[in-house]
């Protein structure tokens, strides 16, 4: 999945962009496929690797069953250049693009058309079982029950993140533990420093995208355990955000194509994210979703 970035306007380009609209969305029918080719990160778990364990893997297979095709994949670190690298970047033998779809960007995302959105998660805080803050009941109340000792607590934080936005609302500094939103090494899955330092009891918790908190809460080690406490979005501060598959502009008719399939598959999709991943779903309030039946 993309990594989030504030949205920017440019004054500057928007004209040249609405003349230009009109283009981009104009194609003709989808080609005949061979393949559903995917773009993806081969070590980014929960959302996707080689081995296909990921969320992502998963509803890419839903899409490739519909379609009737074979799931291939194009294989590049979610860095920097990813999708100038996947999505857009056409074969050396000039025979299409590598691949045709990104199975997890921010809807509305500028750099792709995005489809519909097929799930929206929240920020949550994860807690260590023996941690300073293991009796919480719900992450607010770190606000209305100040720890004992809380020159002590570290929390975990992404550099410009939604935590760290939210306990700097609430002057809660020295909880914070920062921690770059990427490591140097692409082999890292999102968050990987943090869950170390969590199971190796250098944290007390840690504020992560609520994909990466449920991928948290299923590790363990010498019988310390975490949990999550979904965050609920207020004023000043946003943690919950949409989710689409992301396609090339100008394609619409198969973004369309793409889209009717999330719809049909909608309830399969959730099922596969909240029974298989434990993955913290919200409506557009925030509210957390009620489990679907089978």
């Amino acid at each position: 999945m993309i990594v989030f970035k504030k949205p920017v306007l440019s004054y500057l380009v928007l004209p040249l962009c609405l003349s230009i609209a009109p283009i981009l969305q104009a194609d003709d029918a989808p080609p005949t496929r061979n393949a559903l080719k995917v773009c993806a990160d081969p070590h980014y778990m929960p959302f996707s690797n080689q081995e296909g364990q990921g969320y992502e893997n998963r509803i890419a297979q839903l899409l490739a069953a519909e379609l009737k095709l074979p799931l291939e994949y194009t294989w590049f670190p979610q860095r920097l250049g990813f999708i100038r690298n996947t999505l857009k970047k056409e074969k050396p033998e000039g025979e299409g693009f590598l691949c045709d779809l990104v199975m997890g960007v921010p809807t509305g995302y500028e750099l792709t058309a995005t489809t519909s959105p097929y799930m929206q998660s929240t920020y949550a805080l994860v807690l260590r079982s023996d941690g300073k803050l293991a009796n919480l009941k719900q992450a607010t109340d770190l606000l209305t029950s100040p720890p004992d000792n809380p020159d002590e607590i570290k929390i975990g934080i992404t550099d410009s993140g939604p935590g760290a936005e939210w306990l700097a609302k609430y002057q809660l500094h020295q909880y914070m533990a920062p921690y770059p939103a990427q490591t140097g090494d692409p082999a890292d899955f999102p968050g990987k420093h943090q869950l170390d330092d969590l199971l190796a009891g250098q944290l007390d918790a840690a504020i992560v995208w609520g994909p990466s908190a449920a991928y948290f809460a299923s590790h363990q080690q010498d019988g310390r355990k975490l949990s999550m406490l979904p965050l609920k979005s207020e004023l000043g501060v946003r943690f919950n955000f949409p989710i689409s598959v992301g396609v090339r502009f100008g394609e619409k008719a198969w973004k369309d194509q793409v889209n009717a399939i999330l719809q049909t598959k909608k309830t399969e999709i959730q099922q596969i994210l909240q029974t298989e991943y434990q993955i913290p779903l919200v409506d557009d309030t925030g509210e957390l979703l009620a489990a679907v039946s089978k």
